[in-house]
């Protein structure tokens, strides 16, 4: 998928480039400008020196020497001093900056920390915020791989208000489902007991049956790529604003648009349902036809029951409340 977060060590990330998070010196420092030097090798604090320095705001493009990544990408974000001195504005310009290197670069896959995050004291869900719109805008220009990549738990943080409203709505029908079905696992028990109980008879039934399978096959209505092409027209959208929306690969909706009969992932319909800004009755729908179902008893099932019962489809906030809470993201 365009954007996926993912927890790990972004030096053991095997991707075009890497993100580090500098100081203007871009001499080295504490935290993910530490791990990245003491990773690279000298040969990088050697080019580093060669460089001049980097303005707060923007970036710089080095070799990735030892790391197993072609290039380094040096950014330098501000310092938090509450908000009210251009934090916001200098952080989306490193982004924006550093995913310009990138491309410029012939990157395909580019991979960021979470800048100013850590000792420069921006308050990680806002610092988050910013990441996500920021690499938003660009990918609605471009085709890229991007992944934030998250070190730990502490590293990461969301709305708490979202969180606590999502809780809330999750929990009770988690609950619900688990009682429902434990009555399910003895009801069916006790109706395979009976059935065992009873005598099988068969017949000319059985022939019937057959055929009307048959004749039922050959009635098929349109697939899932149908349906969904078809939609994209209904709302006006392109192809293209439709997959970006939905934060899928262009050529996984190429493989999807030239084959009628594409069988997708749960999670890639779920994310052209929130692209297409569908009803939880539609999306059910579109479900249906790649042989899927919304489920009580999936936690992320509920999370995007959540946003879609509300009408909210920025598919970037749920992927990170989904990602919070341990679950798979949408997009494909």
């Amino acid at each position: 998928m365009p954007l996926q977060i993912v927890r790990n060590d972004i030096t053991k990330m095997k991707v075009d480039a890497i993100v580090n998070a500098a100081n203007t010196s871009l001499l080295g420092g504490g935290g993910v400008d530490g791990c990245i030097h003491r990773a690279a090798g000298p040969e990088l604090l050697a080019e580093c020196r060669t460089l001049g320095g980097c303005p707060t705001g923007s970036a710089k493009i080095t070799a990735a020497y030892r790391l197993p990544c072609r290039y380094v990408i040096h950014a330098v974000g501000p310092r938090w001093r509450g908000g009210t001195h251009g934090e916001r504005e200098l952080l989306t310009s490193c982004y924006r900056t550093s995913l310009e290197l990138a491309r410029n670069a012939g990157c395909q896959t580019v991979a960021f920390p979470l800048i100013s995050s850590g000792i420069y004291g921006y308050p990680k869900d806002q610092a988050l915020n910013v990441a996500v719109d920021a690499i938003r805008d660009f990918l609605n220009e471009n085709d890229l791989t991007v992944y934030l990549v998250i070190y730990d738990k502490l590293s990461y943080q969301i709305d708490r208000h979202l969180c606590s409203a999502v809780s809330r709505y999750i929990e009770p029908l988690c609950m619900e489902e688990a009682v429902l079905a434990e009555n399910k696992e003895t009801l069916s028990s006790l109706s395979c007991q009976q059935a065992a109980a009873m005598p099988r008879s068969c017949g000319a039934g059985e022939a019937e049956d057959i055929e009307s399978l048959e004749k039922l096959l050959k009635q098929r209505d349109e697939s899932f790529s149908q349906m969904l092409l078809r939609k994209i027209d209904e709302k006006g959208l392109t192809d293209a604003q439709c997959y970006k929306r939905a934060n899928i690969d262009r050529r996984l909706f190429s493989k999807i648009r030239s084959n009628p009969l594409y069988r997708p992932s749960k999670p890639t319909v779920l994310a052209f349902a929130v692209a297409l800004r569908l009803s939880l009755d539609e999306t059910e729908e579109l479900l249906l036809k790649a042989g899927y179902a919304l489920s009580n008893s999936t936690k992320s099932d509920l999370i995007v029951r959540y946003f879609i019962d509300r009408r909210k489809y920025d598919i970037f906030e749920i992927n990170e409340v989904l990602f919070y809470f341990d679950q798979g993201q949408l997009g494909g």
